[in-house]
């Protein structure tokens, strides 16, 4: 059989395109720079939002809504925000279209111009604040926890999809507090439930760290971040928490009612991860013959392929797995059973592993007689011969065992590919190698700003963990009390 994606060795960027148009995730839209997620593709997105959207609920947030479109002069209301965001920014100018005079076509109606542009939402920051002005007069209404399931817009030229695209998918949590230590306790239990997200569910081991200054979000006075390393040893960014301090609640007056009848500023955070985390997925853990997927985010978690001849083989193949599928849906696993006639085993067999999902049984007529299945597991591409007998309770401590093993794998790559380094040839010549870099920085912008033009590596974050330890920039020489972690990314 042909392969059917390239090899990671030989194209990295052409086998995540690949996989991505074969597995049946998603493709590029009509519109450029969009996409269009796929049924397949969408049900593991869902199952992210399903899990996470639990998580939310469980730290006390409650989902709302707010506008696709943003009055131009709220962007403009908070300096660092509107600067921030300005460059990748729809607007919207007129509401109405008419057909041109001359026949060629419909045309923007001049006389339908909006009194005020409007923004296609890039982020809420903006529109939610304007509202919160209306929901927060006292301390009695503090804390509001609010999280929005939506799309937004950010036109990028150069787009890839899941990891960049003109509209995508995402959460955005927007909160306000009554004191500052509140608001950060929210920003960092935000990141620790993403932190918790991405190693329980996509078995993606993440370093939890804060953003440089340079690298915050456009209005924030601190933002936290989950970084993980992909399989080519570049960094994806994979959620941000942002401690905004009284920013937006000044820009848009949005002041309480103190215990002490004081009138004071709230405190606010925001916090978002988007249909990137596919991207981060499919990255972290695929081979060279499709996706591998952690259990719990599979769409199918088990495959039943019968091997048979005819529909009397058949039928006695069904009667025989059907009491096993009964009893694993009971346990909330998601079985398929492949009965069509349309492909060989084989074929299917191939069309599974491409799809990623974690656990294939197939029985034939020498099976049903020996009361016996056969067991493969995607991760490791091992086949065993299991009794029939106690199979459920087997593959359900296979499912187990599946996911932690992808983690330890993707864990031990990056504790192989993290690299500290004391000089600035050392950091160029790992650079081209690819990984994370440990290594001194001297905490300025400038020093930051040349190393990335130089190498095109970035301050990833400045790892929460990181103990305190003297040493020189590797750039300038200057004093440096702790490492921070370097790494080309996407």
């Amino acid at each position: 059989m042909a392969k059917a994606i390239p090899s990671r060795s030989e194209n990295y960027s052409e086998w995540y395109n690949e996989l991505i148009k074969k597995a049946d995730l998603a493709e590029n839209s009509a519109v450029r720079g969009c996409m269009v997620i796929k049924p397949y593709g969408f049900s593991i997105w869902e199952k992210m939002q399903r899990a996470l959207d639990d998580m939310f609920k469980e730290t006390g947030h409650s989902n709302a809504y707010f506008p696709l479109f943003i009055p131009k002069s709220y962007l403009s209301k908070e300096a660092s925000h509107v600067e921030g965001f300005a460059k990748e920014c729809a607007v919207v100018t007129h509401y109405r279209l008419k057909n041109a005079e001359d026949g060629s076509g419909v045309i923007v109606d001049p006389e339908a111009k909006l009194e005020e542009e409007l923004i296609v939402r890039p982020t809420s920051e903006t529109v939610i604040w304007s509202t919160y002005r209306n929901w927060i007069q006292s301390y009695r209404d503090l804390p509001l926890l609010i999280n929005q399931w939506a799309n937004v817009v950010r036109w990028e030229m150069r787009t890839r999809i899941f990891l960049r695209t003109a509209e995508f998918l995402w959460q955005e949590g927007h909160t306000a507090h009554a004191t500052a230590d509140e608001a950060m306790d929210e920003t960092r239990q935000m990141l620790d439930v993403y932190a918790r997200f991405a190693e329980e569910w996509m078995a993606m081991p993440v370093i939890r760290g804060a953003k440089t200054p340079n690298e915050r979000f456009a209005g924030a006075e601190d933002t936290l971040c989950i970084e993980a390393m992909m399989q080519d040893g570049k960094a994806l960014q994979a959620g941000t928490s942002h401690f905004l301090g009284q920013n937006f609640a000044k820009a848009f007056e949005v002041q309480f009612l103190t215990k002490e009848n004081k009138l004071d500023y709230v405190w606010g955070t925001s916090w978002g991860v988007s249909t990137r985390l596919m991207g981060a997925l499919i990255m972290a853990h695929s081979d060279d013959d499709g996706l591998v997927l952690p259990p719990k985010l599979a769409p199918i978690q088990v495959v039943i392929v019968p091997i048979y001849k005819n529909d009397e083989q058949l039928a006695q193949l069904t009667a025989k797995v059907k009491p096993v599928m009964q009893e694993l849906r009971k346990l909330g696993i998601t079985v398929k059973f492949d009965d069509s006639d349309a492909n060989k085993p084989g074929w299917k067999f191939a069309e599974y592993e491409l799809r990623g999902v974690p656990v294939r049984l197939a029985m034939g007529m020498r099976d049903l007689e020996n009361e016996t299945v056969e067991v493969a597991r995607r991760d490791l591409k091992t086949k065993e011969t299991v009794a029939l007998e106690g199979i459920v309770g087997h593959i359900q401590s296979l499912l187990d065992d599946i996911q932690k093993t992808i983690y330890q794998k993707a864990l031990q790559f990056r504790e192989a590919n993290m690299f500290r380094v004391d000089t600035y040839d050392e950091f160029k010549e790992q650079i081209e190698k690819g990984g994370f870099i440990l290594a001194h920085w001297d905490g300025t912008s400038e020093t930051e700003d040349a190393i990335k033009e130089e190498t095109k590596a970035t301050i990833r974050c400045i790892p929460l963990d990181a103990p305190e330890e003297e040493g020189q920039c590797i750039y300038t020489g200057k004093p440096s009390n702790r490492r921070v972690v370097f790494a080309r990314a996407y």
